[in-house]
């Protein structure tokens, strides 16, 4: 509910100027616009800031699934958790089913993406996704992420783009974090539940460059009845700015820690029965720890881009959610941990070019990424308290790719593009259990091509087709022994592959509205995962997902936005079975957002009024058990003066009693039967949650 004012220098040059600026012509790096009206006399400087979606895209795009989101769309939308920023990917949810510190759940184009199988996050450049991690494949934790210093994200749906490699079958988002910000910042956010949090944020000019600094601290109880959450989060970062021999150069150190406890989701019927109230936990020692530090930096200029990073993370998460059901005595609580250094980087090249005299773009890369993961292990445990190893590894992952991508403009209207990168991956894995332990490697091309045609200034047509693949759990690809039965067990491909087509379109007027409209269809060789939980990998089916989007967006004057955005997906198993149905559990058939916001220039009222819902979830791959759809609305609304704004948050304005996610599986309370009892089991909506902030610009 913020907005970007422009930085010094072409603030002045805009105000010295007699010439009226609109919007395409002037961006900048937060991918937030400035638009300035002048008169030739008195000049008068009017700053009004577009968002993001207001940006024309008309031929700067391969895909109707692309966009980009500002920092100024992600300032004036209530949040209540960090990870839900991810929800600005048009057709994506972000749930949670355990404690607030650890990552969340989400769900794209008829996947569940458990915490980031198919769905590739970085920020400047940084992979955000874990492989082979404690807690499963391609975990996403976005905790560490300061919202406001966010100052961009670009997503890509679909595999059609040579520079995403792994973990790229459903899309990506890649965070760009700002290298100006209009002013400093104090800002002090509390609520219901104890809930705090303190920001601040400024800027230092140096005599070489500027340096940005930011630091987040937050605490929450959480509304939960049978234990308190007792969040206790802190993230900083410091971020040098520089021009460098032509370019632009950054050095960016990044902290966060965080500790919690966990409220698990909870079996139907342990409510129904009394035992424990919707907000209740039947194991109240359930939690975790979590950090992430790091150094990176990014050199750019016209033609080229280079980032290098190291990464330290460490993650311990507790969690019990069958009860008795393995172990009637001790109980099934178990602790994953994960700690891991990360070292890598990319440099790519842009140029021009001519080909039988049709001008021709071209990108050509490489990229590098080295995980020494010291310890990832699976251990039984009571009451926080280790029982007993399942299985604990020490393992080296070692990748690299190279891609390229042409695009060829063959008339004013059509252009086509090729693409294509390899990867390859080799793993050393060194298990307490022996038989486990061993060497793996394999590599991947992939194909992506494509073409736009420009019916008109303001709308562009595509069609695109291309290869992603996920990688899998190193584990995985060497193991011979089940870790829990011991008994004999096969190994996995080390590569996933995947493949998919879209079709789409985009609609754009600079004065009204950007709709952008696709089909796709995306087919899945097998969704093998790895199960943390057990400490083995479980594949399944090779799958096929088809799908409709609409993404729009409506400004209707400088004040008053509307968005719509609406994705339906249906997802099968490629092959039915007598023991297995054709529905793929977890997959959202269909979700709709919606919101309206307001926002007076630089003061005065501001406002955000916003619906979400996604639909009834199949939960078994016979469609005979489904949980029920899930819609809750949020609030915001506040005023700002000339440094100073107050707001109000409404999370949950209607006090939905609605599930946040839902599982169908078998667990064991104390009583039943040996075998258990199959049973929905869910995570509730936050109720109604109030919110006020005060924030303080100098």
């Amino acid at each position: 509910m913020k907005y970007l004012l422009k930085p010094l220098p072409l603030a002045l040059a805009l105000a010295t100027s007699t010439t009226p600026v609109v919007a395409a012509d002037i961006t900048n790096n937060d991918a937030a616009l400035t638009v300035a009206k002048t008169e030739t006399k008195n000049t008068q400087l009017e700053t009004v800031v577009v968002l993001g979606h207001q940006v024309n895209q008309i031929g700067k795009k391969l895909s109707a699934a692309e966009g980009t989101v500002g920092s100024a769309d992600i300032e004036n939308r209530p949040v209540l958790r960090t990870g839900e920023i991810l929800e600005f990917v048009p057709g994506m949810v972000v749930t949670q089913h355990s404690g607030s510190g650890k990552a969340n759940q989400y769900f794209l184009r008829g996947f569940n993406l458990d915490h980031g199988t198919d769905f590739n996050s970085s920020i400047d450049g940084m992979p955000i996704n874990m492989r082979t991690h404690g807690h499963g494949q391609g975990y996403t934790d976005l905790n560490f992420i300061i919202p406001e210093l966010i100052g961009s994200i670009d997503y890509r749906k679909g595999a059609y783009y040579a520079e995403v490699g792994d973990f790229s079958g459903a899309g990506a988002a890649a965070f760009k974090l700002k290298n100006r910000l209009d002013k400093n910042l104090l800002a002090f956010t509390g609520g219901e539940n104890n809930y705090g949090r303190l920001l601040g944020a400024g800027e230092v000019e140096l005599t070489q460059g500027r340096l940005l600094l930011g630091a987040e601290r937050q605490v929450s109880d959480g509304p939960w009845t049978s234990l308190n959450e007792d969040i206790d989060k802190t993230a900083v970062n410091a971020r040098y700015v520089n021009p460098l021999t032509d370019g632009n150069f950054t050095l960016t150190i990044m902290g966060y820690e965080n500790s919690w406890n966990s409220p698990d989701q909870i079996p139907a019927r342990a409510v129904e029965q009394g035992i424990i109230d919707e907000y209740g936990s039947l194991n109240t020692t359930n939690g975790g720890e979590s950090s992430r530090f790091s150094l990176s930096s990014q050199w750019n200029n016209e033609f080229w881009k280079a980032n290098a990073y190291a990464i330290h993370s460490d993650l311990q998460l507790i969690a019990d959610f069958t009860y008795f059901l393995d172990d009637p005595v001790n109980g099934d609580q178990y602790k994953q941990e994960d700690e891991r250094n990360i070292y890598g980087g990319a440099v790519s090249h842009h140029w021009e070019s001519e080909w039988l005299d049709k001008p021709v773009t071209n990108i050509v890369g490489g990229e590098f990424r080295y995980d020494d993961i010291g310890k990832v292990g699976l251990y039984k445990t009571k009451v926080r308290e280790t029982i007993s190893t399942v299985r604990e590894d020490s393992v080296n992952e070692t990748s690299g790719g190279i891609f390229a991508q042409s695009t060829i403009s063959v008339t004013d209207k059509f252009s086509a593009h090729l693409g294509g990168r390899y990867d390859y991956f080799t793993v050393d894995v060194n298990s307490n259990i022996n038989e486990n332990s061993g060497e793996a490697s394999q590599g991947k091309f992939s194909l992506k091509a494509g073409a736009t045609y420009l019916f008109s200034d303001s709308l562009e047509g595509f069609i695109n087709a291309g290869q992603g693949f996920h990688s899998n759990d190193a584990r995985g690809a060497t193991l011979t022994v089940d870790p829990v039965s011991l008994e004999p067990a096969n190994a996995v491909e080390l590569i996933v592959p995947s493949k998919g087509a879209e079709i789409g379109v985009r609609l754009f007027d600079q004065q009204r509205f950007n709709i952008s409209t696709s089909l796709w269809y995306l087919e899945s060789e097998s969704e093998l995962i790895f199960i943390g939980d057990a400490g083995h990998n479980e594949a399944s089916r090779a799958s096929k997902r088809t799908g409709a989007e609409i993404a729009s967006y409506f400004w209707f004057d400088s004040s008053w936005n509307l968005d719509v955005e609406l994705a339906w997906t249906r997802a099968r198993f490629a092959e039915n079975t007598q023991e297995e149905g054709k529905y793929v559990d977890g997959s959202v058939p269909f979700v709709a957002s919606t919101g309206i916001s307001y926002g007076g220039n630089n003061k005065g009222w501001q406002g955000s009024l916003r619906y979400r819902y996604f639909g009834a979830r199949v939960l078994e791959s016979f469609d005979q058990i489904k949980a029920n759809s899930t819609s809750t609305v949020n609030l915001g609304i506040g005023y700002r003066w000339e440094k100073t704004t107050v707001e109000l948050e409404i999370h949950n304005l209607l006090d939905s009693d609605e599930h946040d996610i839902d599982y169908y599986y078998a667990s064991r309370l104390p009583g039943e039967p040996e075998e258990g009892v199959e049973d929905l089991h869910y995570h509730p909506a936050e109720p109604r949650t109030v919110r006020a902030k005060i924030e303080y610009r100098f």
